[in-house]
């Protein structure tokens, strides 16, 4: 079929599920989507009759990533994804499995798009190369997921925090959110940081946008794990929105989702649903416990799984009552589990040219965070314990009192140990036999602990921290937030960024936690307004004419906002 419509085209671009083609004459190159396995078979034996005739302008190395294209004698003459060197060469980066080289359009290739779009009901939208606006991804000046496409499902705090993540490495990232009341973290303050320019558009806006809902302001928890996205308010409950989420999806790299296990699958938006239409889709669920199990319907909390699993018993003073940590941790390490499990599997995409489902669960990553708590217990058959901030097997290895304050201090081994009470004038502790060895200090920790407190409680903080300067051994004070903000390396490693917001005026945030030798810095976009880019997306990915966005809009698949420009 399709070599009637391109009778002498190189093809530069195949999977099991697009084929790309040049076309000859003008060299426009459009892709064709086709998700009926025995037309591509079909197009795929044709091509490869037609690339191995002789006297062919052009061969092409089997499909994988990168794509080489030879003229007959051999010469190479472009390379998909790797450097000239005249063979195949690996692939570093992740790179989108849709995409193709972009050229405008000439009167040859509309020609095309007509005579395509009429004989098969399945081919979709021509669309170009999305690395063609980003930065080919992994090129030089360009973020490592330049290119690559994430559709984002997922709300509160471990989904957002690992989708940020994706968005400060370069990935474009599409927040799906509830029409009316977004992301549940919108909500969740003060405090909010209060507009200091009105939201609602005050000029004419298209007849289906509706003024934003209300807030008091945005929520320092949303603005804190939501920059570098754009967001789109979808009415999942309907199947006109429903449908624009697989046409999203159909476009996506990956897809992050922390619904309850088999919920997005009843709307036929699960991934065997999706991975029809799009075989290399990476697509990662996060839940409370797993999608498999008698638990893996429940719904997951940071605060539970932490009782759940173990963190809480073992957090808190000793001899006192269970402590939940300060911060939503369960939460924040599934997201970092399930970031670098979609970067994973965007590397074995590059070999296999298939996406796979990742399941992640705050059970799991909260276990992996007991470490050798657990391996105590798995290993030894040892329950743990609440230690405070004491170390079960090291001493001295905790929070000391000082006059004014506190200070946290290790000293993990003799020599450590030395220095300690060299600093403290407690030269005598080191050599007596019952502090002489870790072991010794462990079994003695009740007679060693009261006399190095006494030693610290008397002395202010700046002193404490002046006597064991240059010693070579670990301390640090028991800082508050501000004092953390304030600390001379948080500003020497510039951790804090500043972003100009359109609404809220400048906020600022924590960036990212990785310094990178080589490439630009992480971009830092301001988190958006709720349906901020919904009509953007659906023209920009979809290609949605003005008729068809008024169309999504009257029949409750998406709400389109009017915001001030």
């Amino acid at each position: 079929v399709l070599e009637r419509w391109l009778p002498r085209d190189v093809i530069v671009w195949c999977d099991p599920y697009n084929v790309t083609y040049r076309i000859g004459d003008h060299g426009t190159v459009y892709t064709v989507f086709e998700d009926k396995r025995g037309l591509l078979e079909s197009v795929k034996k044709s091509v490869a009759e037609k690339i191995s005739r002789p006297g062919s302008d052009f061969v092409i190395s089997p499909y994988t990533t990168p794509v080489v294209i030879r003229s007959a004698d051999g010469v190479e003459i472009s390379r998909r994804g790797g450097a000239s060197t005249g063979g195949p060469a690996a692939i570093t980066t992740p790179m989108s499995v849709n995409s193709a080289v972009h050229a405008s359009p000439t009167k040859g290739a509309n020609d095309l798009r007509r005579s395509a779009m009429s004989p098969l009901r399945h081919v979709s939208t021509f669309r170009p190369n999305r690395s063609t606006h980003s930065g080919a991804a992994g090129g030089e000046g360009q973020l490592p997921l330049a290119g690559i496409r994430v559709l984002d499902l997922t709300r509160v705090l471990a989904g957002p925090f690992c989708t940020m993540m994706l968005g400060d490495l370069g990935a474009e990232v599409i927040k799906v959110e509830h029409p009316q009341r977004g992301d549940d973290t919108r909500a969740w303050g003060p405090p909010f940081k209060e507009y200091v320019r009105a939201p609602a558009a005050t000029g004419p806006t298209p007849p289906y946008a509706q003024p934003p809902p209300p807030f008091p302001g945005e929520s320092a928890y949303y603005l804190c794990v939501n920059r570098n996205k754009q967001s789109v308010t979808i009415d999942m409950k309907c199947e006109a929105g429903r449908q624009i989420v697989r046409e999203l999806a159909r476009r996506a790299d990956v897809l992050v989702e922390n619904f309850v296990p088999g919920k997005l699958a009843a709307m036929g938006l699960g991934y065997e649903n999706l991975r029809r239409e799009n075989r290399g889709l990476v697509y990662a669920s996060i839940s409370g416990y797993g999608a498999t199990g008698p638990y893996r319907t429940r719904p997951g909390y940071d605060v539970i799984v932490e009782a759940e699993a173990g963190l809480m018993h073992i957090t808190g003073e000793e001899g006192g009552p269970p402590v939940k940590v300060g911060v939503a941790v369960t939460d924040i390490v599934t997201g970092l589990h399930t970031h670098s499990a979609i970067l994973a599997a965007l590397l074995a995409r590059q070999r296999t040219g298939h996406g796979q489902h990742l399941d992640a669960s705050l059970l799991q990553a909260q276990t992996s965070l007991l470490a050798n708590v657990a391996s105590n217990y798995l290993i030894g058959g040892q329950e743990a314990k609440r230690w405070g901030t004491r170390h079960a097997s090291i001493a001295p290895y905790q929070v000391f009192a000082t006059a004014d304050g506190a200070v946290c201090i290790g000293a993990g081994n003799d020599t450590q140990f030395a220095s300690l009470c060299a600093a403290l004038d407690l030269r005598h502790l080191a050599v007596d036999p019952r502090f002489a060895t870790n072991a010794a200090r462990v079994a003695s920790r009740a007679t060693l602990i009261p006399l190095l407190e006494a030693a610290v409680g008397r002395r202010s903080t700046s002193d404490v921290l002046r006597l064991l300067e240059g010693r070579g051994m670990p301390f640090g004070p028991v800082n508050n937030i501000a004092q953390t903000f304030d600390h001379p390396q948080v500003h020497a490693r510039g951790i804090v960024r500043q972003i100009d917001h359109p609404f809220v005026g400048p906020i600022r945030v924590v960036g990212p936690a990785v310094e990178y030798s080589a490439g630009p810095p992480p971009r830092a976009a301001p988190p958006p307004m709720l349906g901020q880019h919904t009509e953007h997306v659906l023209r920009a990915v979809l290609g949605y004419s003005d008729q068809q966005v008024a169309a999504a809009a009257h029949a409750g698949g998406v709400v389109v906002y009017g915001y001030n420009r």
